[in-house]
């Protein structure tokens, strides 16, 4: 949903579908990287004994080959051709079909358009933008919430069980379920006991941490939106004052 909101402002700014759509893609890549190489680095560390802390199989291995084969996807798609797109309407033009060559070219987009939001957020990392660091940050300040409302109800657990803890718990998000209400909850502490966090301590933890991490946060969020809905349809104004000629963007 916040993608798509995100999308739709950037739409109505007048940026381009196509330059939205990748840099959309090399946002969420950046993002998902660092969750995803999260689960195998502190996955294998709890296994290994690199790290202190319970490592339960499902809880550290099974994460970190899941994020390991996140990453090898991902790194693929980047080898996609960045003209894809012509080759296959080519390639349908070749065999004297018009109608396919058009359908091509159109579903081509997609993979197209994902390759090069890949090849983005490779760039962003390989050239050490400064800016890369705000996804390491995003992941880091939440998680401190986190360990601060472990705190100050007793003692956190240690780090790789908190991050690896965290982290399975957020994969309850790719439940259908609005905002992952519930589901998140659920699963972040049914991870924490699991690595051995008293199941109280896990319960009011959590509870808190998503209080102030994700309830908080909706009432500006909120008052944001309808500014930003302003915002939208006062660029839609000047457009078409300036295709009228009375005015200029």
């Amino acid at each position: 949903g916040g993608i798509a909101l995100t999308a739709w402002a950037l739409r109505r700014s007048g940026m381009r579908r196509r330059v939205v759509a990748c840099r959309m893609v090399a946002f969420t890549v950046l993002l998902y990287a660092v969750y995803m190489a999260s689960l195998v680095i502190f996955g294998l560390g709890l296994d290994s004994g690199i790290l202190s802390g319970p490592a339960p199989f499902g809880l550290t291995v099974f994460p970190a080959l899941l994020g390991g084969a996140a990453i090898t996807v991902f790194l693929l798609i980047a080898l996609v051709p960045s003209d894809v797109e012509r080759r296959l309407a080519r390639w349908a033009k070749g065999g004297h079909q018009p109608k396919l060559a058009q359908w091509a070219r159109k579903l081509a987009t997609v993979p197209a358009s994902t390759a090069t939001g890949v090849r983005m957020a490779i760039g962003i990392i390989r050239s050490r933008d400064p800016g890369g660091l705000g996804a390491i940050g995003w992941w880091a300040f939440d998680m401190a919430t986190l360990w601060a409302c472990f705190h100050a109800f007793g003692s956190p657990p240690p780090l790789g069980v908190l991050v690896m803890g965290y982290f399975v718990g957020m994969l309850a998000n790719l439940l259908p379920i609005p905002g992952g209400i519930g589901g998140v909850e659920g699963g972040m502490i049914g991870a924490f006991i699991a690595f051995g966090v008293p199941s109280g301590l896990a319960v009011v933890a959590v509870l808190t941490y998503r209080a102030f991490s994700f309830w908080l946060p909706t009432i500006p969020g909120a008052i944001a939106y309808f500014q930003l809905r302003k915002t939208v349809a006062r660029w839609s104004e000047e457009r078409h004052l300036a295709e009228r000629g009375l005015g200029s963007p």
